[in-house]
């Protein structure tokens, strides 16, 4: 997820919406209750629909395989310390995203969520799978490539794993899934990136895997990358002030809606040969990066758009199993050919 692509995608939004007309905010009387921290003027809204919509985005499918097999398997590796709590968070919302049963997850649910990430499909017209499992994990507790790690050494990463045969090659199903503690330091993480994806290369790991890394922001730029659970310091009487996170974990929190967005991406454009904007795909514009920062109605310019809080103040917009709650940011629809969630409003 870049974050100069953040600054551009921020600007085009503005751009769209002094050209359009604005909607009609709603604020729902309900719990949990509906808000939106400095809801913009109506002259800055978006379209009257849909939040970030645009006929100038030029979303194409470019031939490439999406992850259709049923199911998904996740391969987590945990690099450095984590605690317990933080790990059965993280796992709590990657096995939300198949909790189809309303009783387990209400709307708007995670797997609600996910539905938009399925719409797309491959040259044959087989669906990104809707079945998401964690089917292996490992813990890298000793810090096998130091504390500070490269794009390369990320991939060298997973090659330990997979050798030393905690976790299988899984060439047809899998996603390898890197998260780094928050005293782990990686290229470009925070200067220009939170989280990347992209696939393995045979001569380091000797297979072609789909992996994706993100890393815990909560020390080092938490107002960067776990954004709106903290600000930059520029913001500071200017915008909206810091959210409560709805798990009280700034920086896992934060984490979860950039594992959301690179997940999304991931399984769209694994070989970064599928879906994607642009014509250099080395640089891809994906269906996460389209809308970045839009988490509800109302958003733009901005601003995260309508979500919920709980009586505690915690802000969330997405319901997971175990009465898990989260807060993530929105996906491209190819259908819409806009941002959507299933906590839209309108």
């Amino acid at each position: 997820m870049s974050i100069t692509k953040l600054v551009y995608f921020f600007l085009f939004l503005i751009f769209i919406e002094l050209s359009h007309g604005g909607p009609t905010l709603q604020t729902l009387e309900t719990k949990p209750e509906y808000f939106n921290p400095k809801l913009p003027p109506r002259t800055l809204s978006s379209s009257k629909k849909f939040e970030g919509s645009s006929d100038l985005v030029n979303l194409r499918y470019h031939m490439g395989p999406v992850l259709s097999s049923s199911p998904i398997n996740i391969y987590l590796i945990w690099y450095g310390k984590w605690a317990l709590p933080q790990k059965l968070l993280i796992k709590d919302f990657l096995l939300s995203i198949s909790t189809t049963d309303r009783r387990a997850a209400p709307s708007p649910s995670v797997a609600e969520w996910w539905q938009t990430v399925s719409l797309y499909t491959d040259q044959t017209g087989a669906n990104v799978s809707r079945s998401v499992v964690v089917s292996g994990e490992f813990a890298d507790v000793k810090y096998s490539h130091g504390n500070s790690l490269t794009r390369l050494s990320v991939q060298q990463v997973i090659a330990n794993a997979v050798r030393s045969a905690p976790l299988p090659v899984d060439h047809k199903n899998g996603i390898y899934l890197i998260l780094t503690s928050q005293d782990v330091t990686v290229q470009d993480f925070c200067r220009a990136v939170c989280g990347f994806h992209y696939f393995t290369f045979p001569s380091l790991v000797g297979y072609t895997l789909p992996y994706a890394w993100v890393g815990n922001s909560g020390k080092q730029c938490p107002e960067v990358c776990a954004y709106p659970f903290a600000v930059p310091a520029y913001m500071g009487g200017g915008g909206p002030g810091a959210l409560s996170p709805p798990n009280r974990d700034v920086g896992v929190d934060g984490m979860i809606s950039v594992i959301a967005h690179e997940l999304a991406e991931l399984s769209s454009n694994p070989l970064v040969n599928a879906w994607y904007a642009g014509e250099d795909p080395t640089a891809p514009t994906e269906i996460g990066d389209l809308c970045e920062g839009l988490y509800g109605t109302g958003g733009g310019g901005g601003y995260i758009g309508q979500v919920m809080k709980d009586k505690q103040g915690k802000t969330f917009n997405l319901n997971g199993r175990k009465g898990r709650r989260f807060l993530v940011q929105w996906i491209w629809s190819p259908i819409l050919k806009a941002c959507a969630g299933p906590n839209a409003l309108d």
